[in-house]
């Protein structure tokens, strides 16, 4: 079973990592546009729609992923004091009567309305020529989907929580940096690190 879980989050991960560069094709297009409009004159008129659309995919597909690093914000005031099992009964509570009916009648609507874009050739009427809008729909049950089998390995590790007593384990990906760790790793103390910025100021002083 966990093996099964942790595949589901390497998933949802890839797909989340995947769509990530969506933020560099974002700043680049952005970048592109400010130079354009103000350097050449020649701003294009759809260029706003495409920031929409590519902050949306990527708002929308980091969902799974967030979700299987338990990164989602949550009211951490008195849910951090809790013990394991009482953790897990109140987001199991919460799965099964929010996430679960929200999440399936979001990838069910989603499925409709991405179809009827597609139908119709659906293009964006914010600006004159604007670009095709069923791709970018498209997204929303896609997203959906993915979201709602995250969500159903959520499940599961709340109810083997209540068994054990202890949350399972999760794919590790990014975490902040231990800087205890990097020093031990590059093997450098505090006392040299002080060295360093007194000769800084040194330097500094004498320019």
């Amino acid at each position: 079973m966990q093996k099964l879980l942790l595949f589901v989050d390497k998933v949802s991960t890839w797909i989340g990592q995947a769509f990530s560069f969506f933020i560099v094709l974002l700043t680049l297009h952005v970048t592109w546009e400010v130079f354009a409009r103000y350097a050449l004159d020649a701003p294009r008129a759809w260029a706003f729609d495409v920031m929409i659309m590519f902050y949306g995919t990527l708002f929308m597909m980091a969902g799974a992923y967030t979700l299987s690093k338990n990164g989602h914000v949550r009211g951490d005031v008195l849910y951090g004091f809790f013990r394991p099992r009482t953790q897990a009964t109140l987001d199991l509570t919460l799965y099964i009567v929010f996430f679960i009916p929200g999440v399936f009648a979001l990838t069910y609507a989603g499925y409709y309305y991405a179809a009827d874009s597609w139908r119709i050739n659906e293009h964006s009427n914010i600006t004159y020529e604007g670009p095709p809008y069923y791709p970018f729909k498209t997204v929303i049950p896609v997203a959906g989907a993915i979201l709602f089998a995250q969500g159903i390995v959520e499940i599961v590790r709340c109810i083997i929580c209540l068994k054990q007593g202890y949350w399972p384990s999760r794919e590790v990906d990014v975490e902040e940096v231990n800087v205890d760790k990097l020093k031990e790793m590059v093997h450098v103390k505090d006392e040299d690190i002080q060295k360093l910025d007194e000769f800084v100021v040194k330097q500094e002083a004498h320019r």
